[in-house]
């Protein structure tokens, strides 16, 4: 993380001088003259009225590195910080990753007061990223304003009121919380040190691998405030964790606060003007804002990919301690692409810097410097860990996480179709895609009917298969996107060809009659599954198009036949089954599924928390909030197979809906309005001169106009849809006829009277 030079404190002094030095204040709350932008984020402020328990009610903080989190201690006049951090894990390889390179806790500070805590007063600020309020307690109150700054990795926390109240800090067990295969040997790391450098206090953690991390923390008084500085440095292979540490909470130390915090606010407030959404039901826009500052929390594209948890530890921690390549990043990162944040993208980074480790889980004897493959848990470098690898197709030798590189590196497909990057599609994509392709090529026979076919694989969390449906997707996929991308590269590969046959004689999916396409041969979906692994090819692969007639009957029936069971649906199944619909011109089952996991609605002993986290049974997952948040970008916009779609599947219960700078596939900048039912008018920037043909559903006589006024030629391409030849760095506007509306976002009406997140 990058500390805050004087060069930078200088350029923040203007910003600071606006708080007038009165940070412990908090930030100042929205007001009616201020721009939409800043209204719609204030409107999704978080709420508590009531001290929160644990991290299933509390508030959170990070910025993709420190994560901190606010709850009750165990005593009644202790307030618990609880400090995580998304680098700090184990380094010991001879061990899977779960184990072996396992994300560690680190500890918590506690505030401890005189008297106990008998309420409190909290909002989280979205728009400036800082907690606030007041605690009272039986022997007074304390005011205070908290954050993570956003380019350093530093808690601050000003406090005003109960001069008693006094900080500490409880380091935890340096340990894996993981016990699936824990080996018999491991030992937890060494013990920690608590000691003090001057005003700094710390506590150092070594690690038998080497190195370590630290926390540190101090305190000043500045007049009637308290300030505390507090951070987590970690060092490896050296041992430079603890002079980091001490070194950077003395410089914030000795720095203006205000300024400091004056920086931190300048990016989070640019951060919320890349894009915009509002919708008539304010609940559901909330919990979109929310989602995207939890995913600006959790991840930067010059960071560790999202772990299971975020940057954040859950106490007691569980078995889920490094990254899930098997469905959790694929399904968090979309997000990122449509709202408009590629600066989020830590997906495309990790594959760019450690594509290298990818061999690592390649079955020793396919080998060849050709071929990669991605084995789950792994860490945030894409390694495995001691001698895991993916499973050998066959009954003895399988298992479910085949398809997991390929199904990652969509993610990167769709950072470089957003922004049409050709640096993301031939250094990133292409030459891993290609090795990715290659470990089931090793696989693939022909069979007596021509076809290729794949021997068992696992179908992810359910049934054994040949012909996996699961793994059949991702290799037509990664097949086709091949082909494309090496005549878009104009590279002469000697390998399309192979590429070309496997698409061309890949074996169907298997179908029933009934129930649409299976599992695999022979292999039904025959009760619940949480998992939507043989629907890829309908969402989010989009290889069947419900454009297409021929294509709608075996969407509807294996959609219809996955979604009659949900009893042991996760909160990830309704947000697909959500964006499913939308893609399918549902749009009233896609608010409905929607609606049923952002209502708290408990199923297979999961659910939604009120501070918008996600339980599965008492453990945190991330994923399924935000790709909720996709499922709502869906129903705004799709982009995809060169057609762009506005308000596709808006339910009739949202007559209004205004959005700017969501970006399609296409480097397409789209800016809408929808009132009274109907589409008004939409704005189209293109940023890389793709072909635009544009869906538009303005009802009437439209005319299409340039930034300036100036008509455009357009073509009609069908019932509400045109194309307009759009070069690169051109707008096109399209409204009806005549009409001149004002082409400028708006917080459309809906029920404010709704209650915000938090307890």
């Amino acid at each position: 993380m990058a500390e805050l030079s004087r060069r930078s404190m200088l350029r923040v002094a203007a910003g600071a001088a606006a708080l007038g030095g009165l940070w412990a204040q908090g930030a100042p709350p929205a007001v009616a003259g201020q721009d939409v932008h800043r209204r719609i984020v204030d409107d999704a402020r978080m709420v508590w009225k009531r001290l929160p328990q644990g991290w299933q009610e509390g508030p959170f903080l990070a910025n993709g590195f420190l994560g901190v989190q606010f709850y009750a201690g165990a005593q009644p006049n202790v307030l618990k910080v609880m400090l995580s951090h998304s680098r700090v894990q184990d380094q010991r390889g001879q061990w899977e990753a779960g184990i072996g390179y396992s994300r560690l806790p680190i500890g918590y500070l506690t505030l401890t007061f005189a008297g106990a805590i008998t309420a409190v007063d909290w909002h989280l600020d979205l728009y400036n990223a800082e907690l606030g309020g007041t605690i009272t307690t039986t022997r007074g109150s304390v005011r205070f304003s908290a954050l993570v700054h956003n380019d350093q990795d530093l808690l601050l926390v000003s406090l005003t009121g109960e001069a008693a109240a006094e900080w500490g800090f409880t380091p935890l067990k340096s340990a894996t919380t993981r016990t699936i295969r824990k080996p018999p040997e491991y030992t937890a790391n060494p013990d920690p040190k608590l000691a003090s450098a001057g005003a700094v206090r710390y506590c150092e953690q070594p690690l038998h691998a080497g190195g370590g991390y630290t926390t540190a923390w101090r305190e000043r008084t500045i007049g009637t405030r308290r300030l505390l500085a507090a951070t987590v440095a970690y060092g490896l292979p050296e041992p430079t964790h603890t002079a980091e540490a001490i070194s950077r909470v003395n410089r914030a130390s000795t720095a203006i606060p205000d300024l400091l915090v004056a920086g931190h606010r300048r990016w989070w407030n640019a951060f919320y003007r890349r894009s915009f959404v509002s919708i008539p039901d304010k609940r559901i826009q909330r919990f979109y804002w929310i989602q995207l500052y939890k995913t600006a929390c959790a991840t930067r594209a010059n960071g560790p990919v999202v772990a299971e948890w975020g940057p954040w530890f859950p106490e007691v921690g569980n078995s889920w301690t490094a990254v899930w390549w098997n469905l959790n990043v694929q399904v968090t990162y979309p997000i990122v692409n449509s709202s408009n944040h590629s600066e989020l993208d830590a997906v495309t980074e990790t594959f760019r810097r450690d594509h290298a480790n990818l061999e690592l889980s390649v079955p020793p004897a396919y080998r060849d410097g050709e071929t990669y493959a991605l084995s789950h848990p792994g860490d945030w470098r894409l390694r495995p860990g001691g001698t895991r690898a993916v499973g050998i197709p066959g009954p003895a030798t399988k298992n479910d996480q085949t398809g997991n590189l390929i199904w990652g590196l969509h993610n990167v497909w769709l950072a470089y179709r957003h922004s049409m990057d050709v640096r993301v599609l031939r250094d990133v994509l292409y030459p891993t895609l290609a090795k990715a392709l290659n470990y089931y090529r090793h696989f693939l026979a022909t069979g007596p009917d021509g076809a290729l076919h794949l021997p068992m694989t696992r179908s992810p969390e359910y049934a054994d298969a040949a012909d996996c449906t699961y793994d059949l997707s991702l290799i037509r996929w990664a097949a086709r996107t091949l082909v494309e991308s090496a005549a878009k590269l104009r590279i002469d590969d000697p390998r399309v060809p192979a590429w070309r046959e496997i698409g061309e004689k890949l074996v169907p999916y298997h179908q029933d009659p009934a129930q649409g396409v299976l599992i695999g041969d022979g292999v039904p979906l025959a009760e619940s599954h949480r998992h939507f692994s043989h629907l890829l090819w309908l969402y989010p692969l989009r290889e069947k198009l419900w454009d297409r007639p021929g294509d709608r009957d075996i969407m509807r029936r294996t959609f219809a036949h996955w979604s009659s069971a949900q009893e042991k649906w996760h909160g990830y199944s309704f947000a697909a089954a959500s964006s499913m619909s939308s893609v399918m011109d549902a749009p009233e089952e896609a608010l409905r599924y929607l609606k049923i996991f952002l209502d708290g609605t408990v199923v297979a002993d999961t659910q939604l928390t009120p501070n918008t986290m996600y339980r599965e049974g008492a453990n945190l997952a991330i994923e399924s909030p935000i790709t909720a948040a996709q499922s709502v970008v869906d129903m705004l916009l799709q982009g995809d197979h060169g057609v762009l779609k506005v308000f596709p599947s808006v339910s009739s219960a949202w007559p209004d809906a205004s959005f700017e700078s969501l970006r399609a596939e296409g480097a397409f900048l789209v800016d809408a309005s929808r009132r009274n039912g109907a589409t008004e008018w939409i704005r189209v920037h293109s940023e890389a001169g793709e072909p635009l043909t544009l869906r538009h559903g303005i009802p009437g006589d439209i005319e299409v106009r340039d930034a300036r006024g100036r008509r455009l030629p357009w073509r009609h391409e069908g019932p509400g849809t045109i194309s307009v030849p759009l070069g690169r760095g051109g707008t096109a506007v399209v409204t009806r006829r005549g009409a001149r509306p004002a082409l400028e976002p708006r917080d459309v009406p809906g029920d404010r009277g709704t209650p915000a997140w938090g307890v």
